[in-house]
């Protein structure tokens, strides 16, 4: 399964609007042009599956969320649903077409489409926007997939949730809550959803709109059972129409809300499942386990099939699981980051009616700027894994005497020769099919990570006749997983690794066994785990992302019997790794804030979580803090309940709504508007913050802080008496920083703001320095992460002009005072590189069996001051670009998903470079002709673009205007070029100019 890397380079689609104004009263903000046209630029869909977002609001918007059954908003529900069918209708295509319908957090619907019939309906005044529906995956490690009680495993004591005074002791265990899980389905009989009876009965869902206790298709799958949702597992609906309708099913797959996976029976149990159940795993029993809301109750909302899935069928779910009345909705499941996508848009509705949403931060990490969406907006909690005290393990006696401690799930051995996989097979990794039986048949066999997922190399030595297996790391700063392999495993470091095989190489018969152990501890825990997507975000680098950090590795809870292929069938238990296994303790923690304060919004519930965080985690390497692009504000740490600076009593919050993420997205996607100056100019003069880092957000960020910045923030008492606070700073190194007012006291329920004004008094540009703020007062502790990137100037990355002749122009922000000159480069015209390409075979490039499936198109550059290579095919073939230096290293890439492919580099050093076009998924047997576009501008001046005004000295906190115009373009044809920012020193600063003649 592909998995989303950040692009270097990368350029952001148009997919144009949204943000329904027209439920903007006059009364919250002067009457404006609410239209919601918008880009109607539409990208052509992969899949052939759009997402049509209409004008009009859904029904959230109006109507409050546990109104959604009556009959009034059934009524109007329908009326929504009449005007999909109408505008289908006025565009000549069939309502056959139409797979899903959206009205509750999205007025829209989804339909398999023509290109230019998605074209006719983008037309259409009554449509916002048409969307390419796209899959998105579960946030599981990638690749090991590709109660409440003190006698439980010891996540709920390393959470404090289970001494006096803490949570489970002082009745919050979710009761009365509803969690939605919106994943891969669920086993409904696991004894994690068991209803013992006392469960307070519930309403039965809304049975209009699809069968709400999906389970039983036995003549799609005889292992369907049929059953009855009780008062814990109160639905589970099966929400896959596009995927069934795009993809189908695979023979494996359950088409009901069945998990077929396990996954979405993880995440459930972790969030909500029952209290102190018993897992047992390969016949041993383990520590019993209760899920973080035991007493909530669950709908369960199958949105994924084998591939991933679609995003149509994810807002689906979304848009019924807020009807149904969910209180708390995990969402372990990512994609490309992205503001606007239909499952944004759901949850910022959805955020609208109140109901707090917990969602995965990626598994991309530990490389900066790879979080994934809808982690990457900031009204959903983007939660990063760390590591817990307890670890899983086992022991490996080597027939030396020497003994090492790992990782296990597993059964233990008897006494085994040792085998070492470099000398058995075709290289160390134990790849599938390269292991010699005759060389393994019942040994222990030694295997490297790398090249496979943990699971498969197991089941390789299982299909060469091993009988246990030891895998080692490729460095010491990776993570220990506990997996369902299919051989007795150990799972250790690099260094221990090489241990053994050093023991292998030297002893005469070298032997050994492994044995099984009791739960142990590990001394640096939290620790951030390797594969947790890191910050800057990389849509709106002044939203500090992840937010927060919880436990996500070696999380024991619930499996399917049935998995994926490859995977040991069976279980019921499992302990695996993922941020998607961080998700849902969070989202358990929202259902015991639920409970505590059922009038709290979702933005205030996230404040409390981040700003009461233990900062006490370290980072991959076990060793150096953690910042906060790694753990957000740190990991959550509920407390005791009614001390002050707990979670459930934090004392100060920070409050945001619907209007002022309209504001956000003034400043991060103000195209999504179809009058952003109106809209965007009524909100601030109703006094709504329109930049991003005026978000009024428990953290504090600046991406490009020019000199001197300040950002207001203003903060709601949740204390239960008037309290001064203080506030105290932790300065990031070479700012200073000032607070005003700095101390502020406020009765229960009074709201106060506050300035900081941050001044670049050392600090270097170009790189982030971190920070804090604290308010202090009456035992409360309220912390803010501060991430600070200083820039010489602050200049947009990129502005764009069409015509054969034009004009444009931008302004600049200065950090420093001296001499300044802009200067002009380009434009030039694109030039195409045409060409064939043909699949890789193991889909991995830079492989002996690349053939033409790897392209190589060289490229010499000189005194360049813009690099830029563009790619764009439309349809489900699926190339990528790699960029490589002169001595073979990768030095860029884009591997999006389809074919939308940029890469750009700044300034580059002269050499010779090529790019490799690779051919991931191409379906043509006689290859795929491709043209990849170029524009190398140089640094030389001269050219088309032309300076016409600028400012010549830069004053630290100043701003000026740089006026452009270009002339003598030939039509049809695709420019870029540069203007240069130049101090006493040199270039420090490059903004790129696209013309479309």
């Amino acid at each position: 399964m592909k998995r989303f890397i950040a692009v270097v380079g990368g350029a952001a689609l148009a997919l144009g609007a949204f943000v329904p104004m027209d439920q903007v009263t006059a009364q919250e903000v002067p009457p404006v042009d609410n239209s919601l046209v918008g880009s109607k630029t539409v990208v052509e869909s992969d899949t052939g599956s759009y997402i049509v977002v209409m004008r009009a609001d859904p029904l959230v918007a109006s109507i409050p969320q546990e109104d959604l059954t009556t009959p009034a908003a059934e009524a109007q529900g329908n009326a929504i649903d009449s005007t999909h069918d109408a505008v289908l209708a006025e565009a000549g295509v069939s309502t056959a077409a139409k797979v899903q319908d959206f009205k509750n957090t999205l007025n829209g619907f989804s339909a398999v489409l023509d290109y230019n019939d998605a074209i006719k309906l983008a037309a259409n005044p009554k449509v916002s926007l048409v969307l390419p529906d796209e899959l998105r995956h579960v946030t599981a490690d990638d690749d090991a997939r590709n109660g409440v009680s003190q006698t439980t495993d010891d996540l709920g004591n390393f959470l404090g949730l289970t001494a006096e005074g803490e949570a489970w002791k002082s009745g919050l265990t979710g009761e009365g809550v509803v969690v939605g899980v919106i994943d891969t389905g669920i086993w409904p009989e696991h004894p994690s959803f068991a209803d013992d009876g006392t469960f307070p009965p519930h309403a039965l869902l809304d049975s209009t709109v699809g069968n709400p206790c999906n389970f039983g298709n036995t003549a799609a799958n005889p292992n369907d059972a049929p059953f009855t949702c009780n008062n814990k597992l109160i639905g589970a609906r099966d929400m896959t129409e596009t995927y069934r309708a795009v993809v189908g099913a695979d023979p494996d797959e359950f088409q009901s809300a069945r998990d077929d996976e396990g996954h979405g029976t993880h995440t459930a149990s972790t969030a909500a499942g029952d209290a102190n159940v018993q897992p047992v795993v390969f016949g041993r029993t383990y520590p019993k386990i209760s899920g973080i809301a035991p007493r909530a109750e669950i709908i369960a909302y199958k949105g994924l099939g084998n591939l991933g899935g679609f995003t149509s069928d994810l807002a689906a779910s979304i848009d019924q699981a807020v009807a149904d009345g969910v209180d708390v909705i995990n969402y372990s499941i990512g994609g490309g980051a992205n503001l606007v996508t239909a499952d944004t848009i759901s949850f910022l509705f959805a955020a609208r009616a109140g109901v707090f949403v917990a969602v995965s931060a990626g598994n991309s990490g530990p490389a900066p700027a790879t979080i994934g969406g809808p982690a990457d907006v900031p009204w959903v909690t983007a939660v990063g894994a760390n590591s817990q005290r307890r670890i899983f393990q086992g022991t490996i006696k080597l027939d030396n005497g020497k003994q090492i401690v790992g990782a296990s799930l597993t059964l233990g051995s008897d006494k085994l020769r040792l085998v070492d996989a470099q000398f058995a097979g075709t290289s160390d990794l134990c790849l599938a099919n390269t292991l010699d039986p005759a060389k393994v048949n019942g040994g222990i066999v030694l295997c490297r990570r790398g090249g496979n997922g943990r699971v498969a190399k197991s089941k390789e030595v299982f299909r060469a006749g091993g009988k246990g297996m030891i895998l080692y790391n490729a460095r010491d700063d990776d993570n220990l997983f506990s997996d369902n392999h299919w051989v007795p495993s150990v799972h250790i470091d690099l260094t221990e690794g090489l241990q053994v095989k050093n023991y292998i190489a030297h002893a005469r018969r070298p032997q050994a066994q492994i044995k099984t152990e009791k739960p142990g501890t590990i001394d640096y825990a939290p620790s951030m785990t390797i594969f947790s997507s890191r910050g800057p975000s990389p849509t709106a680098a002044n939203i500090i992302k992840p937010d927060i950090t919880a436990p996500g590795l070696q999380v024991m809870a619930g499996a399917s019997p049935f998995t994926d292929a490859g995977f040991v069938p069976g279980e019921l238990f499992q302990a695996i790794a993922g941020t998607s296994m961080s998700s849902p303790v969070t989202a358990g923690m929202y259902a015991l804030l639920k409970q505590a304060h059922p009038d709290w919004s979702a933005a205030m519930a996230k404040s409390a979580l981040m700003g009461t965080a233990d900062t006490n985690v370290v980072d991959n390497d076990r060793v150096s803090q953690a910042g906060p692009f790694a753990m957000g504000a740190g990991m959550v740490n509920p407390g005791i309940v009614a001390k002050a600076g707990s979670a459930f009593n934090p004392g100060l919050v920070y409050d945001a709504g619907f209007l002022d993420y309209l504001g956000f997205l003034c400043d991060e996607g103000p195209e999504i508007f179809a009058n952003p100056t109106g809209t965007c100019g009524s909100l601030a003069a109703a006094g709504i913050p329109t930049t991003s880092q005026n978000l009024n957000y428990p953290s504090i960020g600046i991406s490009e802080l020019a000199g001197v910045e300040t950002v207001t923030r203003t903060v709601t008492s949740v204390a239960t008496k008037t309290v001064k606070f203080t506030a105290n700073v932790t300065a990031p190194a070479g700012y200073t920083v000032s607070v005003n007012p700095a101390t502020i006291t406020l009765a229960p329920g009074g709201s106060a703001s506050y300035d900081v004004t941050f001044t670049n008094v050392s600090a270097p540009v170009g790189e982030w320095e971190f920070g804090d703020l604290t308010w202090k007062g009456a035992g409360y502790k309220v912390r803010s992460p501060i991430a600070l990137k200083g820039v010489a100037l602050s200049a947009p990355a990129e502005v764009s002009g069409t015509g054969t002749a034009g004009t444009t122009s931008f302004d600049v922000k200065f950090g420093y005072t001296g001499n300044y000159t802009a200067a002009a480069h380009g434009l030039v015209p694109a030039t195409p590189n045409d060409g064939v390409v043909f699949q890789d075979p193991d889909q991995t490039p830079f492989t002996a069996d690349d053939g033409n499936g790897v392209i190589r198109i060289p490229f010499s550059m000189t005194g360049a001051a813009i690099a830029r290579w563009s790619l764009v095919i439309p349809g489900a073939d699926d190339l990528d670009l790699y960029l490589l230096n002169s001595a073979g290293d990768v030095v860029a890439q884009s591997t999006n998903g389809g074919t939308d492919e940029t890469i750009e580099l700044q300034l580059p050093t002269d050499d010779t470079y090529t790019m490799a076009i690779h051919g991931w998924a191409v379906g043509e047997a006689a290859g795929l002709p491709f043209s990849l576009q170029s524009w190398i501008v140089p640094v030389a001046s001269g050219g088309t673009l032309a300076v016409d005004a600028a400012p010549t000295a830069a004053v630290t906190g100043a701003t000026g205007t740089i006026n452009l115009s270009w002339s003598g373009l030939t039509a049809g044809v695709t420019y870029l070029g540069a203007v240069s920012h130049s101090d006493d020193t040199g270039i420090i600063g490059l903004t790129a100019v696209s013309v479309t003649a």
